[in-house]
């Protein structure tokens, strides 16, 4: 497996509308083992495609992404994902995301959802997922449709962010001109 390179905000490839896989093969599962992989060095929980670059409807996720525990890991692994249904009721969660490192904001999701999709053998399946799992996976969804968690937030909480994130860049940059 390969570590990916990661895209970061505002790099025009995460505003892209990502085209659907026409089929599973040995080339794909490669480039989702690599995902994963790169979601876990990371330190992520979830990864979309556009953030390695490629502009196809693939997420890798993992609600419980443990480091000390492996073997508690869970993995998903969704090709061409679709929210088929959503909850009436809603919930605020703390997200954040690889793509804007450091970042963290409050943001309205549906509690559940419906999602169908294509696993890593090829074969469609169906998840009605709540709680971790539903953030999840509408966060990463919405990053195929070139959407980002700030896109949810208020001009001025947004602005704050970005602001933040520009501050923590030139702070990480004077740290490595130190070096």
């Amino acid at each position: 497996m390969a570590v990916l390179k990661l895209y970061e905000y505002p790099d025009e490839v995460l505003r892209q509308k990502c085209e659907k896989v026409g089929k599973v093969d040995d080339e794909l599962r490669r480039f989702l083992d690599d995902m994963l992989e790169t979601m876990y060095v990371d330190k992520g929980c979830g990864l979309a495609a556009p953030q390695v670059g490629v502009t196809k409807r693939i997420i890798v996720l993992d609600d419980n992404p443990s480091d000390e525990d492996k073997s508690a890991r869970r993995p998903m692994f969704l090709v061409n994902p679709e929210i088929i249904w959503r909850s009436d009721e809603m919930v605020l969660f703390n997200e954040g995301c690889l793509s804007l490192p450091e970042q963290r904001a409050e943001v309205e999701r549906h509690e559940k959802v419906r999602v169908h999709y294509i696993d890593y053998n090829g074969n469609e399946q169906e998840i009605l997922a709540d709680d971790l799992l539903a953030i999840i996976l509408q966060h990463e969804i919405d990053h195929l449709d070139g959407v980002l968690y700030i896109d949810h937030l208020s001009r001025l909480k947004r602005t704050r962010l970005l602001n933040k994130l520009s501050k923590y860049r030139e702070d990480k940059e004077r740290g490595k001109k130190k070096d």
